[in-house]
C-alpha cells in the first residue's frame, strides 16, 4: 500500500460508511469488459469491486475483443509467406483487419492502413514521411508534439499557442498557416486532459485552404465519437488499440499513400523488402515494397491487429448514437456531483467548448494529485490517473505545473461507478 495508509485521518475515513447518494435513474454499463467484477483490497480491510475510471490511459478489453483473440489463437501462425493452412488463415485475418479499420473510420479506398505499436509509433512514422514545416498546438499530448519538434531535417515544427476559445485558436492557426507555407497541420481530436473535442472538419478545411494536409491524433476520440476521414477531410489519422478496448500493443496510421511510399521504410527488414542483393563490397541493394508493407518490417502483431478490428466491429455494432447517449448521461452525473463538492475544480482549455468525451481533469484544493489518487484507490477501490498526462506544456499553461487528477470512463462504466467517485471525494473534503 502507499504511504497515504499511515495517515490516521485517511484510515478513519476508509472505515466510515459511504454516504447515501440517491439516484433516480440507473445507468448500467453499455458493454461487458474484461475484469468488470474484479475486487481490490482496501486499507481498512476487506475488498470492494474495482472501479476503473482510467479509460483514457488504457481501456479494458471488451469481452468480444478478448473472444476474437482467443478464437484466433487456435489457428495462429506466420503471415504473408507461409503456405500452410494456418498461415493462410492468419494472413487473411490480418489483412481483413485493415479493411475493418478502414470501414470504421470511413477511410478512402486508396488510403494506406499501416499497423504500428500505437499512436506514438504511428506519429513517429508520419514524421519520417513528412517533408516540410509542421504546425502544431501547444496543448498536444507529447506523442503529437515531440516527434515534430525532434525532427532534425525535413522542416521544423511551428508551435501555436492555443487561445482561450476555440474560435480564436482557429484564427491563430489560420494566421500561422497563411504566414508561411506548411506541409502539415497536426492536431488532437480530443484533449487527453480535459476531454474537450476540437472541430476536426473545420481544422481540415483550414489546413487545405492553405495548401497543407492534416494529421489527426484520434487516440481519445475514436472510442467515443464517429469519425469519417472522407466527410471530415482528414488526410492522416492515428489511434491506439489500447484506448479502443483492444489492449494488445497495436495502433494504426491510415492515410494518403503517396508520402508513405516516398519515405524510407520505417524499419529495415524482412517483409518491407521485395528483393535484396549483395555487391562485391558486401553492401546491400534493396528494392523496397510500397503500401503498408513498406513500413511493417518484421513479424507483425497479428493478434493486436485482430483485436483492433474486433473492437472496431463491436463499437460499430453498438452504434455511436447509443454510445454518445450513455456517455452524456454519465458526464452529466459526474459534472453535477463534482459541482457539489467544495474545492474541486474541473480543468478546461476553451471557454466556448461545448463537446467533451468521457474525460475530466480536475484538482482538489489542499491535496496533491497523488494524494487524491491514492485516497480514491485505498479507501474506495477507484482507479484514476494523476500527474501531467504526457501534456506538460498544457498543465503548465493551465496553472497546474505539478499535475492534476483525471477520471475517464467508457462502455464498462455505470452510474454506480460515478456515484462512488463523487462520494469518495466528498469524504476527502469533509
Amino acid at each position: 500500500m502507499s504511504t497515504v495508509l499511515s495517515d490516521p485521518f485517511i484510515t478513519s475515513l476508509a472505515a466510515a460508511p459511504l454516504p447515501a447518494c440517491p439516484q433516480p435513474t440507473p445507468i448500467p454499463p453499455l458493454a461487458e469488459v474484461v475484469g468488470a467484477t474484479a475486487h481490490v483490497p482496501l486499507c481498512s480491510g476487506g475488498s470492494v469491486r474495482y472501479v476503473n475510471l482510467d479509460y483514457a490511459a488504457s481501456a479494458p478489453a471488451l469481452a468480444a475483443v478478448a473472444g476474437a483473440v482467443q478464437a484466433a489463437l487456435g489457428q495462429y501462425a506466420s503471415v504473408h509467406r507461409g503456405a500452410g493452412h494456418h498461415s493462410q488463415v492468419t494472413t487473411v485475418r490480418y489483412e481483413s483487419a485493415r479493411e475493418s479499420v478502414r470501414a470504421f473510420v470511413r477511410g478512402r479506398i486508396d488510403d494506406a492502413v499501416v499497423f504500428t505499436r500505437g499512436t506514438t509509433d504511428a506519429i513517429n512514422l508520419a514524421a519520417r514521411a513528412t517533408r516540410g514545416d509542421v504546425v502544431v498546438l501547444d496543448i498536444e499530448h507529447h506523442a503529437n508534439l515531440l516527434p515534430w519538434t525532434a525532427r532534425e531535417r525535413a522542416g521544423g515544427a511551428r508551435v501555436v499557442r492555443a487561445r482561450s476559445t476555440i474560435e480564436d485558436t482557429l484564427a491563430a492557426l489560420e494566421a500561422e498557416l497563411a504566414a508561411a507555407p506548411a506541409a502539415l497541420l497536426a492536431v488532437t481530436a480530443a484533449s487527453n486532459v480535459t476531454g474537450e473535442v476540437l472541430p476536426i472538419g473545420r481544422l481540415a478545411a483550414l489546413a487545405h485552404r492553405h495548401g497543407a494536409r492534416i494529421l489527426v491524433d484520434a487516440a481519445q476520440l475514436v472510442a467515443h465519437r464517429p469519425v469519417s476521414m472522407v466527410s471530415h477531410g482528414i488526410d492522416y489519422l492515428v489511434f491506439s488499440g489500447h484506448k479502443l478496448y483492444a489492449p494488445f500493443g497495436a495502433g494504426v496510421l491510415i492515410g494518403r499513400a503517396d508520402w508513405l511510399d516516398a519515405a524510407d521504410p520505417y524499419l529495415a527488414g524482412g517483409g518491407a523488402s521485395a528483393a535484396v542483393t549483395l555487391d562485391d563490397a558486401a553492401s546491400a541493394s534493396v528494392e523496397w515494397r510500397s503500401g503498408a508493407a513498406r513500413h511493417e518490417a518484421g513479424s507483425p502483431n497479428v493478434l493486436g491487429a485482430i483485436a483492433i478490428a474486433a473492437a472496431c466491429e463491436a463499437l460499430a455494432g453498438i452504434g455511436f448514437e447509443t454510445i454518445g447517449t450513455h456517455e452524456a448521461e454519465l458526464l452529466g452525473r459526474f459534472d453535477a456531483g463534482l459541482a457539489g463538492i467544495a474545492g474541486v475544480e474541473l480543468l478546461r482549455i476553451f471557454d466556448d467548448s461545448t463537446d467533451r468525451v468521457g474525460i475530466a481533469g480536475f484538482v482538489v484544493d489542499g491535496h496533491a494529485p497523488r494524494e487524491v489518487a491514492e485516497h480514491l484507490s485505498d479507501t474506495a477501490g477507484i482507479g484514476v490517473r494523476d500527474g501531467k498526462f504526457c501534456a506538460h506544456p498544457l498543465l503548465q499553461r493551465l496553472g497546474f505545473p505539478d499535475g492534476a487528477v483525471r477520471a475517464s470512463f467508457g462502455l464498462g462504466t455505470g452510474a454506480d461507478d460515478i456515484n462512488r467517485l463523487v462520494e469518495a471525494l466528498h469524504r476527502l473534503q469533509a
